[in-house]
């Protein structure tokens, strides 16, 4: 993780079959290109009189990505802030346990990756702007007064002037990350400008390709790259790319990449300025795409109507298109031909059923739920339990209407969702944990709200549920030591039959004394 000092970060962001972080070579191959910057670095220590220090975490704390590729300024960018990130976060670490060594050569070396960078750029960019040297030139001041002032504390023995002096090393250390990520968006903004510019005046398709594959490794940098990309006129550049027949093969590329920037709010505001979720629509309801293409459209739809984005709710546009959006995943959950494409537009559908109540009664007058349902049974399509998550959360935001219950009975709804209360992590991941247990406590938010028709109830007491909710109340092990999922199966447990209510004293008994054992 790269951190821009002063609150941001540039994470990868874990989406299943995200591609490798460009951090991420052959260790061989990673070796030898930090053998030139170990190189550099060692050598400036050397000149300046430093010792290089032998302390036994001295290897752990060198860490260093590999230099970047010739004539290349994002890798340059990417790379050199990765490494200067991470020592100024580890000097930090050490100057808060009073290792003043440590301390002391931690910042000449920044202070050489720091020159490094800001040499290195200015070579392959060739120009620089005014703001831009001025921020170079205070890094550089802060670089050499925090080695100056760090050098002086090696000096000092008495603990109350140390005492003041750290307070003075931590605010250089503050102020110097400040104008790092200054220095690093600035330079991110312009690079990102000319990929968009780029993107924008370009009508060759080999060129457009290259161009938008940057943009896609950006956006894969985190938020804050994202935000840059959107402000910098990368969603305009991207619908026009979607919107020339000319290049139709890049339309799976440029989407994605739209996906990827609408994970903020800056792209959704510029998705909603050119009519984005219109041209969404056309290419989900046009045939004549590849299931690709339209896979892509749905990830796009799925990220702007994202429940965890509060800006989605003002998407006036989207509800002009909704119908036949919602149509169109229908569709392609039903003709999917691999699991990922059934996720994308299952999720897609999972977030439209909270973005507006309209949807779940389309989704029902679709047959969804016999689409959904049926799609449990084929493992080409359902597969893992995030896919299994889209569907449930699809059948709990419906459960609320009087219809679905008898739509449940008659596709043999109610066995597979109480096949779901015993959904269980295979690799034991945290993000496969945290799926299971969020397709157990809707499955049992489900069966609460459908246990409202007396036929659902009854089908589900036939099916021995009670049974499952009652394990999943006593056994911490069942129920993937999830409280939320107790809280869903005691609700779905109390709706199930009322005069059962007396055994949930004994079953909140049995967790506490779980608890306390």
């Amino acid at each position: 993780m790269m951190a821009l000092p002063g609150g941001c970060h540039l994470d990868s962001i874990t989406l299943p079959g995200q591609r490798l972080h460009l951090m991420q070579v052959d260790s061989v191959q990673r070796w030898m290109e930090d053998l030139k910057l170990m190189t550099e670095c060692e050598c400036m220590c050397v000149l300046q009189a430093k010792p290089i220090s032998l302390e036994e975490d001295a290897q752990g704390d060198l860490i260093l990505a590999g230099g970047p590729s010739p004539g290349d300024p994002l890798q340059l960018l990417l790379k050199r802030g990765w490494v200067i990130s991470t020592e100024l976060r580890r000097i930090g670490q050490k100057l808060a346990q009073d290792r003043w060594a440590r301390v002391h050569s931690m910042s000449v070396r920044l202070t050489c990756h720091a020159r490094s960078m800001v040499s290195e750029y200015s070579t392959v960019s060739r120009s620089s702007s005014q703001e831009m040297g001025q921020i170079e030139k205070l890094l550089m001041e802060k670089c050499s007064e925090l080695s100056a002032v760090t050098e002086r504390c090696l000096q000092v023995e008495n603990e109350h002037v140390l005492k003041s002096m750290k307070a003075c090393v931590s605010e250089t250390l503050s102020t110097l990350g400040q104008h790092f990520g200054q220095l690093l968006e600035l330079a991110l903004t312009r690079e990102v400008q000319a990929l968009v510019r780029k993107i924008d005046a370009s009508d060759n398709i080999y060129t457009t390709e290259s161009t938008t594959g940057n943009l896609f490794s950006l956006t894969q940098e985190g938020a804050p790259l994202c935000r840059i990309i959107a402000k910098e006129g990368g969603v305009v550049a991207l619908f026009k790319v979607c919107r020339q027949d000319s290049f139709r093969c890049l339309y799976p590329q440029a989407l994605r990449t739209l996906a990827s920037i609408c994970c903020v709010e800056e792209g959704v505001h510029q998705l909603e300025k050119v009519d984005g979720v219109l041209c969404l629509a056309n290419i989900l309801t046009d045939d004549s795409h590849s299931e690709a293409t339209r896979a892509e459209a749905a990830a796009v739809v799925a990220q702007v109507t994202s429940p965890h984005l509060p800006v989605t709710q003002h998407l006036s546009s989207f509800l002009e298109s909704m119908e036949e959006i919602v149509t169109a995943l229908v569709k392609l959950c039903q003709e999917a031909s691999s699991g990922e494409v059934f996720l994308l537009a299952s999720a897609a559908l999972a977030n439209i059923t909270f973005f507006d109540t309209m949807a779940c009664e389309m989704l029902l007058q679709l047959n969804a739920i016999r689409v959904l349902l049926e799609a449990c049974s084929d493992k080409q399509r359902v597969d893992t339990p995030y896919t299994r998550d889209q569907i449930v959360t699809i059948l709990a935001n419906m459960s609320v209407l009087e219809q679905c219950a008898s739509d449940i009975i008659q596709e043999n709804g109610v066995q597979l969702i109480m096949g779901m209360l015993s959904e269980k992590p295979r690799s034991g991941t945290p993000a496969e944990v945290a799926a299971c247990e969020r397709v157990q406590q809707k499955a049992a938010v489900t069966l609460a709200r459908l246990s409202r028709d007396p036929d659902v109830a009854r089908e589900a007491v036939r099916l021995s549920c009670m049974s499952r909710l009652i394990e999943l109340c006593r056994s911490p092990s069942e129920r993937n030591s999830s409280d939320a999922v107790l809280v869903a199966c005691l609700v779905s447990f109390q709706k199930k039959d009322k005069n059962l209510c007396a055994l949930l004293p004994w079953l909140l008994f049995w967790y506490i004394e779980g608890c306390s054992a």
